[in-house]
């Protein structure tokens, strides 16, 4: 009998009709689920057993209730979600137990002779004040402070005391110092002006030290998986330890572990700042989006959308190059400080991501990796951007889902053995075969291309020493994306045979 039966037996006496059903050439190689995990912050004080672990959250409302109002957690669900409407979100939440939270303050002075309204941004929110004619600075201190901690989405809080504001992040950690505070951030000619006689000082948030010990905290991730990663820390330890994770050897992207993926997080700086520390890295699993200092929205919302938008693209065709993508919660760094070409041309030299404005919208520009030196030490551009990992992801995947669909319980025989139609057997010609096939469907998809020159390296073989081992060499030519578009605009007055 050659119909390989996976659970009639071939003894049986008992009349008369059985049937057993086999899925295994029914597969279309749906995709599986592209994940996101969101590592972020609760508030100080928040006490809950999901602090620590991963946790599904499919409302804005459950990202809340984990990690406390005004948190970093929270701020990072909503902004994702303002982009990402559809895909799973996964959560990491983690508390800074040992350090300090940052804090600012705002000093009012002056008495107002004119009523008006004290235009205050925290984290790029705006929290607005009315101040009356005659109010006491000490009044209006105590009214921005009120306004402020109405604002319960903010991540500060305030206190007053003699005419000054201080400011405390809700959470501990020197990512509190990356709150912006500023006042009248759009100017007059946008109705944003302090009222006449009274003045206000905002100083920087600072003191705030400490950050979670991810080693530690990457024990949650176990082996689920996960395709878009966002975290907000680019300290080295950090980044260090999510090299590890992600590793090709015996991380993420290892053989024994498959579970591929990609972190997302961003930095800001000045321009030496951030090629310093692009330069620093060598990570082809991270993606770090310098920006400029400017920019009013803290790093961790920044990089939520980032990872959102890219999260969108990827899933749609992993092939498209994801620039041009919008970030509509991010604003720009006034127009004088944002970063010129030859500026983000040095950042995408060394290792830092890039975005830009235009068209009123703040978009992804090039999400390249921190990847840029092989192990000698030489200049390599084989990792240089983000989009051909999750391709080459995508195609491992599909494969994948192929092979175990169709020939999980297969027998293995040479080329040239005379076996029946039906049976489970496969040599390996009917293995490069079905690569074939699917290397066809892989380039009807625009994910790989030159299908002629794959069949000329494809190899499959069986092992010299283990005859139960199928040995393939599987060569994609990934499609590329369309980067740079130069055009040569080479004018004439008037062409000489058409005078």
């Amino acid at each position: 009998m050659s119909i390989g039966f996976s659970n009639i037996p071939s003894d049986l006496r008992v009349p008369l009709f059985y049937a057993e059903v086999d899925n295994s050439m029914a597969n279309s190689n749906a995709g599986a689920a592209l994940r996101r995990l969101l590592v972020g912050q609760v508030n100080d004080g928040v006490d809950s057993e999901e602090v620590g672990n991963l946790v599904l959250v499919s409302r804005q409302a459950e990202a809340t209730a984990i990690g406390g109002t005004g948190s970093m957690l929270a701020a990072m669900y909503e902004k994702h979600r303002a982009i990402d409407i559809a895909g799973e979100v996964w959560c990491l939440p983690l508390q800074v137990t040992e350090g300090t939270a940052a804090t600012a303050t705002v000093t009012v002075t002056g008495t107002p002779s004119a009523a008006g309204l004290v235009n205050l941004y925290v984290a790029g929110k705006r929290v607005r004040t009315t101040v009356t004619l005659g109010m006491s600075a000490e009044a209006v201190a105590t009214a921005v402070a009120a306004s402020i901690n109405a604002a319960l989405d903010l991540p500060v809080t305030a206190t007053v005391e003699a005419g000054v504001v201080t400011l405390l992040a809700k959470f501990k950690g020197d990512l509190g110092n990356d709150i912006r505070v500023e006042l009248n951030r759009l100017g007059r000619t946008n109705g944003e002006e302090t009222p006449a006689g009274l003045t206000l000082v905002a100083s920087v948030m600072t003191g705030g030290v400490g950050s979670p010990d991810m080693a530690a905290a990457l024990a949650a991730l176990g082996d689920e998986p996960f395709e878009f990663i966002t975290q907000p820390w680019s300290d080295v330890a950090t980044l260090d330890a999510w090299k590890v994770t992600m590793e090709d050897t015996a991380g993420r992207w290892s053989w024994a572990k498959q579970l591929y993926g990609h972190v997302y997080t961003a930095k800001r700086g000045t321009l030496g700042e951030l090629v310093a520390a692009g330069r620093a890295r060598n990570d082809p699993h991270m993606t770090i989006h310098g920006f400029e200092r400017g920019v009013p929205q803290p790093v961790w919302e920044i990089a939520a959308q980032y990872a959102a938008r890219t999260a969108v693209f990827i899933s749609a065709d992993p092939a498209r190059p994801t620039q041009t993508g919008t970030l509509p919660g991010i604003d720009p760094a006034p127009a004088s400080s944002r970063f010129m070409l030859t500026e983000r041309q040095s950042l995408l030299m060394n290792g830092i991501a890039t975005a830009y404005y235009e068209g009123g919208s703040y978009r992804i520009q090039r999400g390249i990796t921190t990847y840029q030196r092989n192990a000698f030490g030489q200049a390599d551009d084989s990792y240089l951007d983000s989009e051909p990992l999750h391709q080459s992801a995508y195609v491992i995947r599909n494969l994948q889902s192929r092979i175990t669909s169709k020939y999980g319980r297969s027998k293995l025989a040479n080329d040239g053995t005379s076996f029946g139609a039906g049976a489970a057997i496969v040599t390996p010609i009917v293995i490069r075969g079905e690569l074939i096939a699917a290397y066809g469907e892989l380039e009807r998809a625009g994910i790989v291309e030159n299908i002629e020159a794959f069949k000329e390296h494809l190899v499959v073989e069986r092992d010299a020493t283990n005859p139960n081992r199928l040995n393939v060499l599987f060569p994609p030519d990934l499609v590329n994306q369309l980067r740079v578009f130069a055009l040569l605009y080479q004018f004439r007055l008037q062409y000489p045979d058409a005078a």
